[in-house]
């Protein structure tokens, strides 16, 4: 069973960047992705960016560009760099994990999952 704990949301006007952080702790397996999704007010969990254990990486269009995920295997941490945001951003955003070598961005193929840190965008 693995653990992830989010850090690094909070306010920010819009234009403005913020750094979220994903620390892994527990039982690892060798192959993995780590994903960020976020869930505005009354509205669905969302992909957003995904990184696997080896570097690869994909993201959602309305973030590429703007989005950067990273990540530091010795640290057991995945972070998620976001530019020029926007309003629209605003969501509480997750960390999850999924063990497998194959890509995806579909919530459910995700077992593991943090608590969530809020991030809010004014304009």
């Amino acid at each position: 069973q693995v653990q992830l704990v989010e850090s690094g949301g909070g306010l920010v006007q819009a234009g403005g960047s913020l750094r979220l952080s994903c620390t892994a702790s527990g039982r690892t397996i060798s192959m993995y992705f780590t994903g960020w999704f976020r869930q505005a007010p009354g509205e669905e969990r969302v992909f957003v960016a995904a990184i696997s254990r080896i570097g690869g990486t994909f993201y959602a269009d309305s973030v590429k560009g703007r989005f950067t995920i990273s990540g530091d295997n010795a640290k057991n941490t995945v972070y998620l760099q976001m530019n020029s945001l926007k309003p629209e951003d605003t969501a509480v955003y997750y960390c999850a994990r999924r063990y497998s070598s194959i890509a995806s961005s579909n919530s459910a193929d995700f077992g593991s999952w943090g608590q969530g840190t809020q991030v809010t965008v004014s304009s």
